[in-house]
């Protein structure tokens, strides 16, 4: 069993009479987290799987007492893909207010709905955790940095959902699985989505553009629709863990870019699964790419976990001067080129320099990531 770095975050949050929500993207573990967490506890548990219509039933529109008799003895109560629930907010809420003897552990598989329906009832009644697929981080605690290491290329082609961790030889069948049945599930089910197709069209054509800034026109008119509807599909895609948007910095020099974005993929795999290559990396035009997209989500997994709350961008000017990422926190700047090839030489603009002073200028490659990432 891997240890995931914010279960002992968890586990210090237990007992303080607020809801503990954990949400992710399906199969990343959450459940399995879940379990750890209450085996760990030994205590009374009572588990309702929310994919099933009997427990959604019983926790739509209840009541406390109803509540009461559902929980019983028990002092863990989990409730596992709870954006299936309607009014699971208010359910939540009855819970956390008036059975205080219960910790109360939750996990969603989207943001799209649990978000809307827990934020006004449970504001100051819960803590809120994001788990995303494995960390280099914990893969590296299970083993050690040499063989870590050793793998990076299969990270990059495969990433690191627990099942392509734990069953190597299945990677391409399970992420084909994980495109095929999950991904677009909770999104699909939000009644804003009419034209499945014309989503999953969009995912291809985000996959192929990972690292360049993209357009929504362009992409309105690679699937026939308008720039509203690409955005909110792309506002849907990241609520349910498939990409995430990195905006352009701008705050002083009149020729930077100012509202250009890129889109990464959560997970290096499920990009390479909905392209259908998991080509080796000396066959591939993408290497570049694909080495920018590991590095940036796992920045992000990184960030998160430790909680350092510093944003991320990247920089770009009319004359085509730019910064791969670009990382601000409480006012200081730092710099990082992303570069596959270790001996490729960078030069950071001096305009950027002379404007914003960062703190830390450095080159990301495969030779020194672990330093960067652990």
């Amino acid at each position: 069993m891997i240890t995931r770095d914010i279960q002992v975050q968890i586990q210090r949050d237990l007992f303080k009479n607020k809801a503990i929500i954990l949400i992710g993207a399906r199969q990343v573990g959450k459940t399995s987290l879940v379990k750890q967490i209450t085996d760990d506890l030994n205590l009374p548990t009572l588990f309702l799987n929310c994919d099933e219509p009997e427990p959604r039933e019983i926790l739509t529109n209840t009541n406390t007492l109803k509540l009461r008799q559902l929980i019983g003895e028990n002092k863990l109560l989990v409730i596992d893909e709870a954006q299936r629930v309607k009014n699971i907010g208010l359910t939540l809420k009855l819970i956390v207010d008036n059975i205080k003897e219960v910790q109360v552990l939750v996990t969603g598989s989207s943001a799209l709905e649990i978000a809307n329906e827990i934020n006004e009832p449970l504001t100051g009644r819960k803590y809120e955790y994001n788990l995303f697929p494995f960390s280099v981080k914990e893969l590296v605690r299970n083993s050690n940095i040499l063989s870590e290491m050793q793998l990076l290329e299969k990270r990059m082609i495969y990433g690191t959902y627990p099942d392509v961790i734990n069953y190597p030889s299945d990677s391409e069948k399970t992420l084909m699985n994980i495109t095929g049945s999950y991904l677009y599930k909770d999104i699909l089910a939000y009644n804003e989505v009419r034209r499945p197709a014309q989503l999953e069209k969009l995912v291809q054509a985000l996959a192929l553009q990972i690292g360049s800034e993209v357009s929504y026109n362009e992409l309105a008119q690679i699937i026939q629709t308008d720039n509203q509807t690409v955005e909110r599909y792309i506002d849907l895609l990241e609520k349910s863990f498939v990409v995430f948007r990195i905006g352009a910095f701008s705050r002083n020099l009149r020729n930077e870019i100012k509202k250009s974005r890129k889109i990464y993929f959560f997970d290096n795999g499920i990009r390479n699964a909905v392209i259908q290559n998991f080509s080796p990396l000396n066959l591939r035009q993408d290497v570049g790419a694909l080495w920018e997209n590991y590095v940036f989500s796992e920045r992000m997994k990184q960030n998160h976990y430790v909680q350092n709350f510093s944003k991320n961008y990247f920089w770009r000017t009319f004359q085509q001067q730019e910064i791969d990422m670009v990382e601000v926190r409480n006012n200081n700047v730092s710099v990082f080129e992303i570069k596959w090839n270790p001996m490729r030489k960078v030069k950071i603009s001096d305009s950027f320099i002379e404007s914003y002073k960062p703190e830390i200028i450095d080159t990301i490659t495969p030779k020194n990531y672990l330093d960067f990432l652990l």
